[in-house]
């Protein structure tokens, strides 16, 4: 096989490994390879093409990269690299922020590490990752594994054959390097942090297990709990238990490992954010074992309101990335998300969108419990090659290992599948396809997309096409900052062709933390406090209002932002600043909310 089909076909495999994931992996038998690994800045590649510009992996007999990990035992070999010797590494953790050499590098970093494992028998082994950004390719040992492009989406392999009782070693070329028919496309607003930046460990399970499952509430029906449980290595019976609401019930396979679960419950308390109820669910295959925390809960949309378990609800949101201002870099850990979501929750929040991408599985069990919403989203973002089918085919793979991953977490009620993309034919059928791709693996949530907004004479409208095939008229909207005045803000009008919950996925203004203008000029926190006094009196003339998510909770880093003054490679939009100060505009939405809480409390 060329090297060219020989790398499409990795490719191709990249995409399809959703498939192969195990659902749950913390509830699994594990050993976590995170800490300190030794890496390799590599710019040109050398340990990956020879001088020819030729992949080692790919041809002859598919040794002299990197990931030979090579000793010096012989002191006239020839040996240009030593991960030995070469310093280490947080994992997870970008390599932007722990290396200051590297804070705008992009490109191919090496890691690498040693471990021990004691192999048992009747095991099955893999090696998991949660994140790596952004194309990684892994071997074990010398011996490739295979290649994952996704900088947000969880990758793993099965090891069971390549492993060795005792001492092993792992290899990682990580790229976190821009591309046009990438996804993310090479313009973004985010800091491109690269590395492995989740969480790495070696599952083991029984021979024969439990794959995958999905255990959710029926939507049509909120006194039957349904789903399936997905056999693999001949098991072929399975028992879910939820010992709190008194059920217990064995299934049969088909021949293919499938099981259809259907639990009739009599008295059930529901997931709410003023209730985050977690019931405790057990499913057992043969030796197999596997426990879970699983809410339940239904979200649905009629005409323009959005209907929690029934009751109209009101999103009362804000945005975030996955970055903690106060320790520069990627969330590395609990801490961090559960800081964040706290700021959230002391605005009064009930709803968070995770922008612009999947965060960790780590964050959505969190907001599980803290009774905090969520807006999952993949990183369809501005300008992606709408006419090129591998981009599709990415996307779709990031989308559907968004879904696979987090389809058992309540606090997620939408699934988002892009954010601000110009309107033109290539791009409905691209987002379209998207959608009805949802649709076909999740029925149990509300689908979405942030998108644009029009403004003419005083009148907003959102024209987009695919608005038709989503379930929120869900936009963004910067009035009083990209365009217009704060003052204007209360005279403008919103006119919508459709009858659905009207949602504003984005809207604020920059402001640098401490700097006050009585004339509130831009830049100012009082001009921010402004704005949002003025988007308040605007939006609350909007009768279809069912939610909203400013951008933004925290300043996050953007090499967008390069004002020496008032930015300094940060986007100032957040309500609370880099050192986790809050703003003045902090507490106007944070009114704003307390007023919608008691609106539909008496509903």
């Amino acid at each position: 096989m060329k090297p060219t089909l020989l790398l499409l076909a990795m490719i191709l495999t990249a995409f399809t490994t959703h498939a192969q994931l195990l659902q749950n992996p913390e509830g699994r038998e594990h050993l976590s390879l995170n800490g300190r690994w030794h890496y390799i800045i590599d710019p040109y590649e050398n340990g990956y093409y020879n001088y020819r510009r030729q992949a080692f992996d790919q041809i002859g007999n598919k040794t002299g990269g990197y990931y030979d990990d090579r000793e010096q035992t012989d002191p006239m070999a020839l040996i240009e690299y030593d991960f030995d010797h070469s310093p280490t590494l947080d994992v997870p953790g970008d390599w932007n922020s722990q290396d200051p050499t590297l804070e705008f590098y992009e490109g191919t970093v090496w890691y690498q590490r040693d471990f021990n494992v004691k192999l048992e028998k009747d095991k099955k082994y893999w090696l998991y990752f949660g994140a790596a950004n952004y194309e990684a390719h892994v071997y074990l040992n010398g011996k490739k594994l295979g290649m994952h492009k996704g900088g947000f989406t969880p990758f793993q392999f099965d090891v069971t054959d390549l492993l060795k009782n005792g001492a092993n070693s792992v290899v990682l070329k990580v790229d976190n390097s821009r591309h046009q028919d990438e996804v993310p496309t090479v313009n973004t607003d985010w800091w491109n942090y690269g590395g492995i930046t989740r969480d790495v460990l070696l599952l083991n399970t029984p021979k024969s297990y439990i794959q995958d499952y999905k255990i959710q509430l029926n939507r049509e029906n909120n006194k039957e709990i349904k789903g399936f449980v997905q056999l693999a290595g001949g098991a072929n019976k399975v028992t879910v238990s939820i010992p709190e609401l008194k059920v217990s019930q064995s299934f049969s396979a088909d021949t293919n490992g499938l099981v259809n679960i259907s639990l009739p419950v009599k008295k059930i308390s529901y997931w709410s954010p003023e209730n985050p109820k977690l019931y405790d669910v057990e499913l057992s295959a043969g030796a197999d074992n596997v426990k879970d925390k699983i809410g339940f809960r239904t979200i649905v949309t009629s005409g323009h309101n959005i209907l929690l378990n029934g009751k109209s609800v009101f999103f009362r949101g804000i945005s975030m990335h996955e970055e903690n201002p106060l320790i520069p870099g990627r969330i590395r850990g609990e801490g961090d998300i559960r800081m964040l979501f706290q700021w959230a929750k002391e605005m009064n929040c009930n709803f968070i969108r995770l922008a612009h991408y999947p965060h960790s599985e780590k964050a959505l069990r969190i907001a599980d419990e803290m009774g905090l919403m969520i807006w999952g989203e993949v990183p369809v973002y501005w300008t992606i090659s709408w006419e090129n089918q591998p981009t599709f085919d990415n996307a779709q793979a990031q989308l559907t290992d968004m879904i696979v991953r987090d389809k058992n977490r309540a606090s997620v009620v939408i699934w988002s599948v892009g954010n601000e993309t110009p309107v033109s034919e290539p791009r409905l059928k691209f987002m379209g396809s998207l959608v009805d791709k949802v649709r076909s693996l999740d029925d149990t949530r509300i689908v979405a997309a942030a998108l644009e907004v029009h403004q003419k004479d005083g009148v907003v409208t959102c024209d987009d096409p695919l608005q038709e095939k989503i379930d929120l008229v869900s936009f963004n909207e910067y009035a009083g900052w990209y365009w217009g005045k704060p003052e204007d803000l209360p005279g403008l009008k919103f006119n919508f062709s459709t009858d659905k919950p009207v949602f504003i996925s984005e809207l604020g203004a920059g402001a640098t933390p401490g700097f006050h203008s009585e004339d509130k000029v831009r830049w100012s926190e009082e001009y921010q406090e402004e704005l949002y006094v003025n988007q308040v009196k605007m939006l609350s003339k909007v009768e279809t209002l069912r939610g909203m998510t400013p951008w933004i909770l925290v300043d996050f880093k953007s090499p967008r932002r390069p004002h020496p003054v008032y930015q300094n490679f940060w986007n100032r939009k957040g309500l609370i600043s880099n050192t986790g100060k809050k703003k003045k505009a902090f507490y106007v939405l944070q009114g704003f909310y307390n007023d919608k809480e008691a609106e539909f409390k008496n509903n």
